[in-house]
């Protein structure tokens, strides 16, 4: 063997070496992660997946189906005996306001739709220890908090129209007569509940799911007060009242939206005459609902601040 085979084998025995202590270079999306984008379409996925999975959806689908079927039933009644006896514009008024009922109690089965799928998302998995899994990988938490109201947003896009709008539907298959501005009701609908959703989300990354759940229904609870006596003081013409209900509008818009539907929504007579317990003679303003809008958003970008800063 002579010298020049000798260095080659003592140069390769070096490389070799060298090679093993090296660190292991990572993968470049393993190192960094995937891109935000990405993760909140994935984490999206996941949490309707798991709403999915969990039969959130379903129940609440069939509660909802059953719920239109007897509204059904009780409009495909009510026009066969009523249907040919009074005059069309009372027949119209009388339709409308049947639904405008059953929108409202569809209105409260979104908003607490809105609330018990999401009260537990983060409090829940913060509890249990499950969010670690996920957390503690290369993605940032704000990423899983805009996934996860991005998948539950879906989830409600989908609810809302069965409930609300197939109370709309029903009225029109058993009667043939199309409630006006339904369009106009539904968004209102839909953002009552997504406020609620980024409320309820909010809470969450600061309190547990049964304070959480407290919270976003006392608020609910506060507003839907609020607005009765803004009403009642303003037939009585106490300002106080009036100026208490605005505040109340202020800490919470849910109910500011409901009112604005309902006004957009009920019988010119109805409006008009006052006696009934879902007509207002006044109503929030197109500016209350710009408000709700931001409030909403506000409150997103807040909950992922504050998970984004929480000590998990």
């Amino acid at each position: 063997m002579n010298q020049d085979t000798i260095e080659i084998r003592a140069d390769s025995i070096q490389t070799e070496t060298a090679s093993r202590d090296a660190p292991i270079a990572e993968p470049h999306s393993l190192a960094h992660g995937p891109g935000a984008l990405r993760t909140i379409l994935l984490v999206a996925r996941v949490t309707f997946l798991e709403a999915a999975r969990r039969k959130i959806l379903w129940i609440a689908a069939l509660v909802g189906i059953a719920f239109l079927a007897l509204f059904y039933t009780a409009l495909h009644y009510s026009m066969l005996v009523n249907g040919h006896r009074i005059p069309l514009i009372q027949l119209h008024e009388n339709l409308t306001m049947m639904t405008l009922m059953v929108m409202y109690a569809g209105s409260m089965m979104t908003s607490l739709m809105a609330v018990l799928i999401s009260c537990d998302t983060l409090s829940g998995e913060v509890s249990f220890g499950t969010i670690h899994a996920i957390a503690t990988k290369p993605v940032q938490r704000w990423c899983l908090v805009f996934g996860k109201w991005i998948g539950f947003l879906v989830m409600l896009s989908l609810y809302v129209p069965l409930i609300a709008g197939g109370a709309i539907a029903d009225c029109w298959l058993a009667s043939g007569y199309l409630p006006p501005h339904g369009f106009t009701v539904l968004s209102l609908v839909w953002l009552q509940a997504v406020v609620l959703l980024s409320v309820t989300m909010l809470a969450g990354t600061r309190f547990s799911t049964l304070s959480n759940g407290a919270i976003s229904l006392g608020l609910f609870g506060l507003a839907f007060v609020g607005g009765w006596i803004e009403q009642i003081g303003y037939f009585q013409h106490v300002k106080a009242c009036v100026n208490l209900g605005i505040l109340s509008s202020l800490i919470m818009p849910s109910d500011s939206l409901w009112r604005r539907a309902a006004f957009k929504f009920q019988p010119p007579l109805v409006a008009a005459s006052g006696v009934s317990p879902f007509s207002f003679s006044i109503a929030p303003s197109n500016a209350m609902v710009v408000y709700a809008i931001v409030y909403a958003l506000l409150a997103i970008l807040l909950a992922q601040v504050f998970f984004a800063r929480r000590d998990l």
